[in-house]
């Protein structure tokens, strides 16, 4: 069984993976910010006898990463495997967001994941094993306004693991991707009500995340993708999760850049 470090369990895909693997007898450390915030999964872990450490750890913070990690490693414990899933969603229009959001995306999404990864890959190297999972989004692949802000910040992570990969392979650690579609989380649930904007963009997005939420995708299915990643021991690098991903990648796979862009500027139905 693999010792898991997850960021972001306070509540959606971080939540349910920890619990996943707990279950599975994988010993898992679940940090968030603020865990007297979230008692959820403290609450279930001992209520069900799960192998599951509750940490503080905001990822936007250089000191609150260094001394959860070093509180691990300081235990002589390891750290087999580190799923970076903090995340925050920021959107609107260019023109109309503020640079706090612009800069909070990309604070948690990008940089957040960065320090925990320096965190784990000296340690990683030296031992010729482990495993780096970043979870991004198809908003890693493809942008749709108003959410530039966010995907630039997925964007960033998807470029950032590849060449991690690239680095990491000789010695022996593997590194994924796990891009989700729209999954029944609170920050998908945040997006159905867009702001009052000078675009039409955000009413289209809002209808997509109102018709992809009435048949809900839960965490778990993001959660399943995570363990088979660990358990399986692929060294496949991109990995879809849920009905609604492979898709809506497809359908951009098959545009021109400019009918894409057409698409969702003016709402255009192309194939």
């Amino acid at each position: 069984m693999a010792r898991v470090l997850i960021t972001g369990t306070s509540s959606g895909i971080g939540l349910a993976t920890a619990l996943a693997l707990g279950k599975a007898g994988h010993k898992v450390y679940a940090t968030m910010r603020n865990p007297a915030r979230a008692p959820e999964l403290a609450q279930n872990a001992s209520k069900e006898g799960l192998p599951i450490s509750i940490l503080t750890l905001d990822v936007d913070s250089d000191g609150s990463v260094a001394d959860c990690f070093a509180s691990i490693y300081g235990q002589g414990e390891q750290i087999d495997v580190l799923v970076n899933n903090a995340g925050v969603e920021r959107h609107g229009a260019v023109e109309e967001l503020a640079m706090e959001d612009f800069r909070a995306a990309m604070e948690t999404n990008y940089f957040g994941a960065v320090r925990c990864m320096r965190q784990v890959l000296p340690h990683m190297r030296e031992n010729g094993s482990g495993c780096i999972i970043n979870v991004t989004s198809v908003a890693g692949r493809l942008v749709r306004s108003p959410l530039a802000a966010y995907a630039a910040s997925k964007f960033a992570l998807e470029a950032l693991t590849e060449g991690l990969a690239q680095e990491m392979k000789p010695f022996g650690v593997r590194v994924a991707l796990v891009e989700p579609g729209i999954i029944d989380t609170p920050m998908a649930r945040a997006i159905v009500n867009q702001p009052s904007s000078r675009y039409r963009q955000g009413e289209d997005l809002a209808k997509l995340f109102r018709e992809a939420l009435e048949l809900p995708t839960p965490p778990t299915v993001v959660a399943a993708v995570i363990k088979h990643i660990i358990d399986s021991g692929t060294w496949k690098l991109r990995h879809l999760a849920g009905p609604g991903a492979e898709p809506l990648l497809s359908r951009r796979a098959a545009m021109t850049d400019e009918e894409w862009i057409d698409s969702v500027a003016f709402g255009a139905q192309l194939p």
